[in-house]
């Protein structure tokens, strides 16, 4: 049977030869990454706003044990590691799940997958951008050096914090008792100058720090992996700091209740947690630049993610042990826990780390970005531009200037708050893609064994009798989270009373209730359905375990993001389709 064009697959040896052919001795991506250099940019991409910030928000809804959240995120990052270890040793080119999809699914699939990566890493990279510079001015005002707030502070923001201050102001709200954000906002609007009749108010830092992380990315790989080594140590040596100084003062009464919320708590934490262990998949995108891709890249992915779990573990323990965990919703938990304990000295070091930490994160998916616009321009995908190299600095130069000003020139002016679950989304479905991918490979490698290559390969490990067994085990753990004397009857007791009255008000309007009631848990429906046929599939074919449960650990964790986060990624995805029906197809290698 003839294969749709839209599905037409480039084989691994294709797409090795056509790297190759691309990549002589004068223009290729210099070769200069060992498996430190890459474990370093592993931790480099996770460890930034979610250990300094979000953990602070989870850890407020889930208790101490957003510490068992940690854990099953980073156990279901690690299926989807292993499957990106397999296929970063066996095709070891940079456009990581673009590649890995072209490869297994076809060229639509790959399109589709390589439009959502350029997504993930610009709305991140943006986000990190704007957290980078409220940690920056603010680590500035703590020594005396004032940053004017309209220099600091993004358009929408300003002009959001302006309109609701005013509304706080006529109802008769001193400005003193305006939380802080929302009275710096009002602050930078008013005491912005105009010109022309328009306000002048723009996130500089944020712009700043793209330029110059850009800038170093455009200069050399080399350049890049010395910065991020020296980031990496900085700011892992300051968590072990925290780690050990903050041992020494835990109260275990703050552990108990363990989970207060029960189950439904701690997994309000999903989002944030995971955007926590955004990172390390972009490992991949630097293949060409490894010495040994084949053996380093698989070492690097799984080492990576093993030492940030660890380190994000041990964080939120002893986080939760020094605060109880309903006053840690802040936006800086670390420091805030810190200055408590009146350390103080320990809480500026932190706001430092901050710093250089959301700078890392920054580094490493400017990095990946253009690798991956790189190897689309390669396929015909996007203009042949892309896909240039520096004669002297050998790096994707164009690639490298167009991501720099994608992102920096929103961060000068917009907020993604809104859409930075995005973020996630995007990232799970590559996920998603990637162990769906492994399944593809296996099956092929078992037709045509003559043709098997060295390199890492996920432990076969037989669905038929696990799957059913760990399914057993997941309900009891359920049960077991929200029995009666996990706390969350005695914490939630008001708040139960207050849902039942307004659930019985919703009922009254009871179509609108319905429609809304089944919109809101449409996702988690779907995941049901989607894991029902999964878990079917692989009992009775015998698939390999890992992929599998890849798959539903990121299908379960994208359906805990909400209705609106997949309506906004399907708008994309849509944005993207048009895209390659106007130019990709046409210009594609395999047409």
């Amino acid at each position: 049977m003839t294969r749709s064009p839209l599905f037409r697959r480039k084989s691994v040896d294709r797409i090795l030869n056509d790297a190759r052919d691309k990549q002589d001795g004068a223009t290729g991506l210099r070769q200069s990454l060992n498996v430190f250099d890459l474990t370093a940019l592993g931790i480099a991409a996770v460890i930034g706003a979610g250990i300094f910030s979000t953990i602070g928000t989870a850890a407020a809804s889930g208790g101490p044990a957003v510490s068992l959240l940690f854990l099953f995120t980073a156990v279901a990052c690690g299926f989807s590691a292993m499957c990106y270890a397999e296929f970063a040793s066996s095709i070891p080119i940079s456009g990581s799940a673009y590649t890995y999809a072209y490869a297994s699914f076809g060229e639509l699939i790959a399109w589709i997958i390589g439009w959502d990566l350029i997504m993930e890493y610009a709305i991140g990279n943006i986000a990190v951008a704007i957290s980078w510079s409220d940690y920056f001015t603010g680590f500035l005002g703590g020594i005396g050096v004032h940053v004017p707030s309209w220099l600091g502070t993004d358009y929408l923001t300003a002009a959001r914090g302006y309109h609701q201050a005013t509304l706080e102001l006529m109802r008769g709200v001193h400005m003193a008792d305006l939380p802080g954000a929302l009275a710096e906002a009002y602050q930078a609007w008013i005491s912005a100058p105009v010109i022309g009749g328009i306000r002048i108010i723009a996130d500089v830092p944020a712009f700043g720090i793209v330029v110059f992380i850009s800038v170093l990315v455009y200069i050399g790989i080399y350049e890049t992996k010395v910065a991020g080594n020296i980031m990496v140590m900085l700011k892992v040596g300051v968590l072990l700091l925290i780690i050990g100084a903050g041992s020494f003062y835990i109260d275990p009464k703050n552990w108990s209740p363990f989970a207060p919320h029960g189950l439904s708590g701690v997994l309000k934490g999903v989002s944030a947690v995971f955007f926590a262990y955004i990172g390390f998949d972009a490992i991949s995108t630097t293949a060409e630049e490894c010495r040994n891709p084949r053996r380093d890249l698989p070492r690097a992915i799984i080492l990576a993610l093993l030492i940030t779990t660890v380190l994000y573990i041990l964080i939120s323990l002893v986080l939760t042990g020094l605060v109880p965990y309903h006053q840690l919703a802040v936006g800086d938990p670390l420091a805030f826990a810190f200055e408590r304990l009146h350390m103080t000295r320990l809480s500026g070091v932190i706001a430092i780390s901050a710093v250089v930490a959301m700078a890392s994160v920054l580094l490493v998916f400017q990095v990946g970005q253009p690798r991956i616009w790189m190897s689309m321009s390669r396929d015909g995908l996007l203009p042949p531009s892309f896909s240039k190299i520096h004669s002297r600095f050998r790096t994707p130069w164009f690639s490298t200037v167009v991501a720099g000003f994608l992102v920096a020139i929103p961060s000068l002016f917009m907020n993604l708050t809104e859409v930075t679950d995005l973020t996630s989304i995007g990232t799970l479905f590559a996920f998603i893609l990637v162990s769906g991918g492994v399944l593809v490979l296996q099956k092929e490698r078992k037709a045509d064994t003559a043709r098997e290559k060295p390199g890492f390969r996920v432990p076969y490990i037989d669905s038929r009798w696990t799957l059913p067994l760990l399914w057993i085990g997941v309900f009891l753990v359920y049960m077991w989270m929200n029995a009666p004397g996990t706390g969350q009857e005695k914490v939630g007791t008001v708040e139960q009373l207050n849902n039942r009255t307004i659930e019985q008000l919703n009922i009254s309007t009871s179509a609108h209730w319905h429609i809304s009631t089944l919109t809101h848990h449409l996702p988690i429906v779907l995941f049901l359905l989607f894991s029902a046929v999964i878990t079917g599939l692989a009992v009775v074919r015998r698939l390999s375990l890992i992929p599998v449960l890849g798959l539903l650990t990121n299908l379960y964790l994208m359906a805990q993001l909400g209705v609106t986060n997949w309506m906004r990624f399907l708008v994309w995805l849509a944005v993207g389709l048009v895209i390659y029906f106007g130019y990709g197809r046409w210009h594609s290698r395999l047409r």
